[in-house]
């Protein structure tokens, strides 16, 4: 595994917590969810510009809502648009599911866009736990989720860090497997892996460089804290030093104060005048949180541009 802080050598913010945009390329859940011109690649450049420290891109390819078929934009595409359209940021994916795609053909994407970025990506991987409908419309197995991201992991890993994998496993081959040409970080790119859970935290500890965790509930230390710990105990289960895996969150942040989701279920996000908010995302980093992404509600223009002065009041801390 690489070493995280020659990634975050290239970030321009001392942040007490960074702070990324998590793009939504679905259709929208309602009018006033997603303004419809602000594409996704838009939303990103536009996030560069008002002072984010990453842009992230989440995968999905279809939901079945009330009214219908939910579709979404394939996110390794997007995520190339904005590695070509954007200079500073880091670029995340948020997490690519992982039975959507080959493993072997994931490292080649991810060396691909590293290197279209110059070396910005951060490959986020999880085991995916979308609808029925999503696997069954475009004929992907939904079965043994977790065996299938333990085989899909090791491919990744070897690729990304060696440039080879030799691999026969039940339900994934690379056998002989050669990652040429290699992007502009030799030594690998670095990997974030989605985990809750024993099993997943312990393939976080293993193969991630950061370990992501998500809540789409109201987001509190509280929920949090008892995750981190987990994470700690994986670490030290499997042989290594807690403090070399970088920890970030994926939460709801409502920056124009428009604190109803409109999603059933979800909770109220993270609210108020842009020094409030700075502050409750300063508390992250109390527990651990090194970088805090940011799905906005709604997503829009405006909510985006918000965003500055709450990050002109963290680079104040």
């Amino acid at each position: 595994m690489m070493v995280w802080s020659a990634v975050e050598e290239d970030a321009v913010t001392g942040r007490l917590v960074e702070v990324g945009l998590l793009v939504f390329t679905g259709e929208g859940l309602r009018p006033t969810h997603l303004e419809p011109d602000l594409s996704a690649v838009d939303a990103g450049k536009l996030a560069e510009q008002v002072g984010f420290d990453s842009v992230g891109v989440i995968d999905h390819l279809r939901w079945n809502i009330s009214s219908g078929p939910h579709g979404f934009w394939e996110c390794t595409a997007v995520v190339a648009a904005l590695a070509a359209t954007t200079e500073r940021v880091r670029l995340f994916t948020a997490v690519l599911a992982s039975p959507f795609r080959n493993p072997a053909l994931v490292a080649k994407i991810a060396e691909t866009i590293d290197m279209i970025s110059g070396g910005r990506l951060v490959l986020g991987l999880g085991a995916s736990s979308g609808p029925p409908e999503e696997y069954e419309s475009f004929g992907i197995p939904q079965d043994h989720l977790y065996s299938r991201f333990a085989e899909a992991i090791e491919i990744i890993s070897d690729l990304l860090r060696e440039g080879e994998c030799d691999f026969d496993g039940t339900f994934y081959q690379a056998r002989d497997c050669v990652l040429r040409p290699r992007g502009p970080r030799p030594a690998g790119l670095p990997i974030a892996i989605g985990a809750s859970g024993p099993k997943m935290m312990r393939l976080a500890a293993r193969f991630a460089d950061e370990w992501n965790g998500l809540t789409f509930g109201t987001p509190t230390i509280e929920h949090f804290a008892p995750m981190i710990e987990e994470v700690d105990a994986a670490c030290r289960e499997v042989g290594r030093d807690p403090a070399t895996l970088r920890r970030s969150i994926d939460i709801i942040v409502a920056p124009t104060s428009v604190t109803d989701t409109g999603i059933p279920g979800f909770g109220t996000p993270i609210h108020g005048t842009s020094a409030e908010i700075a502050e409750q995302l300063a508390e992250f980093s109390n527990i651990g949180i090194a970088e805090v992404h940011a799905y906005l509600w709604p997503q829009s223009t405006a909510a985006v541009e918000a965003m500055g002065p709450v990050l002109e009041a963290l680079d104040a801390d």
